[in-house]
C-alpha cells in the first residue's frame, strides 16, 4: 500500500523500495518472457564449456521498462510529490540503481534458461566476473562465463566382465600376527641405554633440508623404528638401517625424495636431506592377555573371545583389499578408452574429496590409526595420479548409476555413518555433525553409490579366485609434510580426536 503524500517526511529523499519481481493482481509471481539469447558455446576440453552469450537490446529495455514502472509510482524526487515526477527525471535519477537490479535479474534468468536449454550436466558453479559486466547504454549486451561440466561419452560394457578375486583362509598363525600387531598399540615403553633396533621407539628431532636451506621440521616425535618411514610427500626407504646402533644423542642422515604431487611445486622430485637427532631411545613390552588386560580392553571374557573378534577385524580389512582390488581391476576396463583431459583446476579441487572418500572407506573397513595414516600418506604420495583416475572412474560410475537407478538411500547413509561411529569409538551423532560441518555428505553419497554400482557390476561378473598375502608391516607413517603443505590445502585427519583417544585403544 502507498503511504499518504506526508509520510515523505520519514523516509530519505529520492529513495524508493525496488521489489524483487513482478507479481500479478492476485499476488502470484509472473511468469516471465523468454529471453532470446544467442550463445556461442567453445570446448576447451572436454569438462570445460566457455559460453559467450548476447542478450538482445529488445530484452534490455522490456526488463529495464518493466522495472521501472514499478519504481514510478513510489519513485521519491526531490520538489516532486510521490509518485509525481516526470519519467525522464526518475529514469536520470534512480538508473544506476535500477539497472543493478536488472543486470542481475537478465544473469540470473539467463543462467537459468541456459541451463535449461543446453545440453551437458555442470558439476561446477560458472566462472564470471559480475562486477565486470555492465548494461550498455545502447546495443546489446554481451557477458561469458567458463563452467565444468561431466563429460560425454558412450557407456563401456559393465556387465559380465572377467574379474580375479584375492582370498584367504585366515589361519590361526594369521591371527597370532595381527594379534602381536593389535598389542603393540598397548604397549609400555621403558628408556634403554643400548643401541636401537627395529622395533624400538626413538623420541628425534628431523630437520629437512635442501641445498643446505630448511625446509620443514619435527620436533620431539616418537617413532617407531621400521625398515622405511613415510611421509606424505616421501618415504625414507632405508630409515631401520640408517637409525641401526643409533643411541640418546647421536645424530643420523637419509635422502628422501620429495613426490610429484607435493604441496611445494618448487621442491617436486628433489633431494632433500632429513637430519634426524635422537632424543631417546625406548624399547617397547608387550602386555600379558590376562583377565584385566582382557576386560579393559573390550570386556573379552578370554584370549578365545578376543580371537574370534580379531578375525572378524582381518575378514574386514580383507574385504577392504577385495573391494580396492576389484575396484581397481574394474576401474582399468571402464576407463581403457576415456582418453579425457581433466582441467588441473579440477583437479587440484578434487583431490581434498579423494583423500576424504579414502579415509572413509579405510575408517569403516576396522584399520587401526597407524593402517590408516600409512595408506593415507601412499595415497597422498600420488593424490594428482589416483584423483585423475578416480575422477574417471566417478563421471562412468555415476553414469550407470542414472542408467540403473541406483541412489544413496536414509538407510545407507545411517549404515555408513553407524560403520565410522563404532570404529572411531564415537556417538553416529557426532560422526554426521562432524561430516555435516566439513561438507562431507556429498563424498559420502558419492562413496555409497559407487559402492552399489561396483556391487552390481560384481554381481554379474565372472570370477577367477588368486591367493591373497597380507603386506608386511615395515613401514612406520607420520602425517608431518616434508616439504610444507599449501596454506590452503585440507588433508583430512586420519587421527582420532584427542578426546577419544582412550576409546580409540578399544577393541569393539
Amino acid at each position: 500500500m502507498t503511504p499518504p503524500d506526508d509520510a515523505s517526511e520519514d523516509r530519505p529523499e529520492d529513495a524508493v523500495a525496488i521489489e524483487s519481481a513482478p507479481q500479478d493482481a492476485d499476488g502470484e509471481e509472473k511468469t516471465k518472457e523468454p529471453l532470446t539469447l544467442t550463445l556461442k558455446v567453445e570446448e576447451p576440453s572436454v569438462c570445460e564449456r566457455r559460453v559467450v552469450v548476447t542478450i538482445p537490446r529488445a530484452d534490455i529495455d522490456r526488463y529495464l521498462d518493466r522495472a521501472f514502472d514499478e519504481v514510478m509510482p513510489k519513485a521519491q524526487v526531490r520538489g516532486f510529490r510521490i509518485g509525481k515526477a516526470p519519467v525522464g527525471l526518475v529514469r536520470k535519477q534512480f538508473k544506476e540503481d535500477v539497472s543493478e537490479r536488472v543486470k542481475s535479474e537478465l544473469l540470473m534468468d539467463s543462467m537459468t534458461q541456459i541451463s535449461d536449454d543446453l545440453k551437458f550436466s555442470a558439476i561446477s558453479e560458472p566462472d564470471f566476473d559480475f562486477e565486470a559486466i555492465d548494461i550498455p547504454d545502447s546495443g546489446d549486451m554481451t557477458f561469458e562465463f567458463t563452467i565444468e561440466v561431466r563429460p560425454e561419452f558412450e557407456l563401456p560394457e559393465y556387465k559380465g566382465i572377467q574379474l580375479s578375486k584375492p582370498t584367504r583362509d585366515f589361519t590361526e598363525a594369521d591371527v597370532d600376527q595381527h594379534l602381536k600387531s593389535v598389542l603393540s598399540r598397548f604397549a609400555t615403553l621403558a628408556s634403554k641405554d643400548g643401541p636401537v633396533a627395529e622395533g624400538d621407539f626413538v623420541t628425534c628431532n628431523v630437520k629437512f633440508r635442501h641445498e643446505g636451506k630448511l625446509v620443514s621440521e619435527i620436533e620431539d616425535e616418537s617413532i617407531c623404528v621400521r625398515p622405511k618411514l613415510s611421509f606424505p610427500d616421501g618415504e625414507i626407504d632405508n630409515f631401520g638401517e640408517v637409525m641401526q646402533g643409533a643411541v640418546k644423542g647421536d645424530k643420523r642422515t637419509a635422502e628422501v625424495e620429495v613426490g610429484a604431487d607435493a604441496a611445494n611445486e618448487s621442491l617436486r622430485g628433489k633431494k632433500v636431506e632429513a637430519e634426524i637427532e635422537v632424543l631417546e631411545v625406548e624399547t617397547s613390552t608387550l602386555p600379558e592377555l590376562d583377565s584385566e588386560f582382557l576386560d579393559k580392553i573390550g570386556g573379552f571374557e578370554d584370549e578365545k573371545a578376543l580371537r574370534e573378534v580379531l578375525r572378524g577385524e582381518m575378514e574386514r580389512q580383507l574385504t577392504y583389499h577385495q573391494n580396492r582390488e576389484l575396484r581397481d581391476q574394474i576401474s582399468k576396463l571402464l576407463t581403457e578408452s576415456a582418453d579425457w583431459t581433466l582441467p588441473p583446476e579440477l583437479l587440484k579441487r578434487q583431490a581434498a574429496r579423494e583423500m576424504e572418500r579414502a579415509l572413509i572407506e579405510l575408517q569403516s573397513s576396522g584399520f587401526d590409526e597407524g593402517d590408516v595414516q600409512r595408506h593415507m600418506n601412499e595415497i597422498q604420495r600420488n593424490i594428482m595420479d589416483s584423483t585423475r583416475r578416480a575422477l574417471k572412474e566417478h563421471f562412468i560410475l555415476e553414469r550407470i548409476a542414472e542408467e540403473e537407478t541406483i541412489d544413496a538411500t536414509e538407510a545407507d547413509f545411517n549404515l555408513q555413518i553407524e560403520l565410522l561411529a563404532r570404529q572411531q569409538n564415537e556417538s553416529p551423532r557426532s560422526v554426521r555433525a562432524k561430516l555435516e560441518k566439513r561438507g562431507g555428505f556429498d563424498t559420502l553419497r558419492n562413496h555409497i553409490v559407487e559402492g552399489k554400482v561396483l556391487a552390481m557390476i560384481q554381481e554379474q561378473a565372472k570370477f577367477t579366485e588368486t591367493a591373497y598375502e597380507p603386506r608386511p608391516t615395515n613401514t612406520e607413517s607420520i602425517p608431518h609434510a616434508i616439504a610444507g603443505r599449501a596454506s590452503n590445502e585440507a588433508i583430512p585427519a586420519a587421527k582420532y580426536d584427542d578426546s577419544s583417544r582412550e576409546g580409540a585403544n578399544e577393541l569393539k
